[in-house]
């Protein structure tokens, strides 16, 4: 799942910070998230869906459609 994330961060050429930023956490604790350090919460899960315009499940693995 993290994996997923970092690769839609990296496919839209946007930093750690910029994303957070956006989402309105730190970017220490995207960083975390993104990494496997700290789990994914259900919010900042949503806040991620709609920032990259992508459903829950394309992040959380469960399809490789992204709608």
């Amino acid at each position: 799942m993290n994996n997923r994330i970092k690769d839609l961060r990296e496919d839209s050429d946007l930093t750690q910070t910029q994303v957070a930023s956006a989402i309105g956490i730190t970017q220490r604790k995207y960083s975390y998230i993104e990494t496997g350090t700290q789990q994914l919460t259900e919010e900042v899960l949503v806040k991620l869906a709609k920032f990259y315009k992508v459903s829950t499940d394309y992040i959380l693995r469960l399809t490789d459609d992204k709608n």
